[in-house]
């Protein structure tokens, strides 16, 4: 009986690993028509009985401003174009971090972000994190780094059921993606650590603070030159 539930194990282990492979690679090309964020987010309209309205509009690399793909990077993730999608450095920080009580701290990467909120649920589980890792392992493979990125712009949330840069820039501001200013930029990359209690819009000095501290920071980065460096990184 034992090596009859074993089998059936492997099998559906076999299966999960070959379809998420799968998965990966179409959304290497083909752009993913929601995340299951987005799906959380409905359902738990749903149970709450407050209905919401998904925002999303995909907007390819080219038609997102460029200050907002460094304000992302510079806010979130400055060792982006070099690690294989874990920084190890900021994992350990925030474990001794985390070990002396108090606030929680993470240390997700932009691809642990895409891999989280593209296939995953929300929440702190063992079994969640190991998904995340296996996935955030599978992009890190096949995407390149501009792919990665263009796809957490498109699929991030920036306000309740607001989710990826066009719709972000719209609500906020009433412009496009492409459109978006630096000091824009800064602002919706500022809010990202909590972006259903801060507004881009309607900044609080703490967050007027940190999106001062991200423009200091994309300077520091280099700009287009970053960007054009993710078209030459270590992928296939």
């Amino acid at each position: 009986m034992l090596r009859f539930f074993f089998k059936r194990f492997l099998k559906v282990l076999y299966w999960f690993a070959a379809t998420s492979v799968v998965l990966v690679l179409i959304f290497r090309w083909v752009p993913p028509p929601g995340t299951a964020l987005m799906v959380e987010r409905k359902v738990e309209s749903w149970a709450d009985g407050h209905p919401i309205d998904l925002q999303r509009t995909w907007q390819p690399w080219d038609k997102i401003s460029s200050d907002l793909k460094i304000a992302v990077i510079a806010g979130e993730d400055q060792k982006f174009a070099e690690h294989w999608g874990f920084d190890v450095e900021a994992i350990q920080a925030a474990l001794a971090h985390n070990e002396l009580g108090g606030s929680v701290r993470g240390a997700s990467t932009l691809s642990q972000q895409v891999s989280k909120n593209l296939f995953l649920w929300s929440g702190r589980s063992y079994v969640r994190k190991g998904l995340e890792a296996w996935f955030t392992a599978l992009i890190e493979v096949f995407w390149s780094k501009q792919r990665i990125l263009e796809v957490y712009l498109n699929s991030v949330e920036w306000d309740d059921g607001v989710f990826g840069a066009e719709a972000a820039a719209r609500h906020h501001f009433g412009i496009s993606a492409a459109a978006l200013s630096t000091q824009q930029a800064s602002y919706l990359a500022a809010v990202l650590p909590n972006p259903r209690e801060w507004s881009a819009s309607h900044p609080t000095s703490y967050v007027a603070s940190r999106a001062s501290w991200i423009r200091q920071q994309m300077r520091q980065l280099g700009g287009d030159d970053y960007l054009v460096s993710l078209n030459h990184s270590r992928k296939f």
